[in-house]
């Protein structure tokens, strides 16, 4: 078993003994589907979603919800905290690189949200016959750029932040605009044209989520901008980053 892979395992049992953010990344999105396709309402189709029902519509909001709650609250505030404890300036003078628990820690929360997104998919085929994306690989390319980006968002925020406390309230910035744009608030068809424009390209790429799920597929200028921010809060996290 190599450094990482240990370091990771570790990192897994620590984050199962206090499990609120794997319970809220692996539940709340699927928990919310079944709540909102309780409501009769939410299960025939509407004149905001023509060809579809009102839950197939609000899907990749709920996939926003998710990616948002890991990448902009979860593990900003693990890793904030781990500074404000000097758990990073500890590892920082050990033979063991620091960087690894940064990559553990990001495969811990990717994979919650990974696990959390496929749980609502599979519940909510089997409970209300939601549908699958149209396009998979259109889907899932969106999936991987915006969850790069919001993840990349919030590295940036615990990058700078000194405690636990304040990295959640500096990722907040990003997180209610992200939510409202993406969604979540009120859904995507209820928005003003405008704000649903600047949405469609705004991280994690609702409209290319929601054009690879119901319509003709990702746009190329959708996941060119997504890669963009991926790749540029990435870099941005990379230059702010600090152990102490």
């Amino acid at each position: 078993m190599n450094t990482l892979t240990k370091i990771t395992f570790t990192e897994t049992k620590l984050a199962l003994r206090s499990p609120i953010w794997v319970l809220s990344g692996l539940l709340s999105p699927t928990v919310l589907l079944l709540g909102l396709g309780a409501i009769p309402a939410l299960r025939t189709e509407s004149e905001k979603t023509p060809g579809m029902r009102f839950i197939d519509a609000w899907v990749p909001s709920l996939v926003v919800l998710t990616i948002a709650l890991m990448g902009l609250q979860a593990i900003p505030s693990v890793i904030a905290t781990y500074r404000e404890q000097g758990i990073l300036r500890r590892f920082a003078t050990t033979p063991v690189r620091p960087a690894k628990l940064l990559v553990a820690q990001l495969i811990i929360n990717v994979s919650v949200t990974i696990a959390g997104v496929g749980l609502m998919i599979v519940l909510g085929s089997a409970v209300f016959d939601v549908p699958g994306p149209r396009h998979p690989l259109g889907f899932l390319l969106a999936f991987a750029l915006g969850t790069t980006a919001i993840f990349g968002f919030g590295l940036i925020a615990a990058s700078v932040a000194k405690t636990g406390r304040a990295a959640g309230g500096i990722a907040m910035i990003a997180y209610i605009p992200i939510m409202f744009l993406g969604g979540v608030y009120l859904p995507r068809p209820l928005l003003p044209e405008v704000v649903q424009n600047i949405g469609a390209y705004v991280p994690p790429g609702v409209k290319a989520m929601e054009d690879a799920w119901t319509g003709a597929g990702a746009q190329p200028l959708q996941l060119a901008v997504l890669a963009a921010f991926a790749v540029g809060s990435c870099v941005l996290a990379a230059k702010l980053f600090r152990w102490e």
